[in-house]
């Protein structure tokens, strides 16, 4: 069910949304200071690519740098990628099939925002951590 899902996302937005997160990254990456604001971009733009049967948790080893970083990274890049996210997942609502779709948007719209101090693990991994 995962590979079908990640399939139809693929189509209908992942491919986009893949793009707008490269683009930032970038972006980023060529104003060198911004460098792992697009290290992060990037990230993202695997998971936006493929996001069912994968999750994002806190980074244990994440301080005060990763919260400074989001501060800045809202300002420059992270409202109008949560924006992309909103809007996919409200086109996507429209429809039946498409309501899975829609709620792993939304899924990413803080992630989206605040990428810093995160990182994708597989949600097996998370599963067998809690003993399911």
């Amino acid at each position: 069910m995962k590979t079908l899902l990640n399939l139809i996302w693929l189509v209908l937005a992942g491919f986009w949304l893949a793009i707008g997160y490269v683009l930032a990254g970038t972006i980023c990456c060529i104003l060198i200071v911004t460098i792992p604001f697009g290290i992060a971009s990037f990230r993202m733009a695997s998971y936006a690519l493929w996001p069912f049967g994968r999750t994002v948790v806190d980074k244990p080893t994440a301080g005060a740098w990763s919260v400074i970083g989001n501060v800045i990274w809202v300002i420059v890049a992270g409202w109008w990628l949560a924006l992309m996210h909103i809007i996919t997942g409200i086109a996507e609502a429209l429809t039946i099939v498409g309501i899975p779709l829609a709620l792993a948007n939304w899924k990413m719209v803080p992630i989206s925002l605040f990428p810093l101090g995160k990182q994708i693990v597989p949600s097996d991994r998370i599963m067998a951590a809690y003993g399911q």
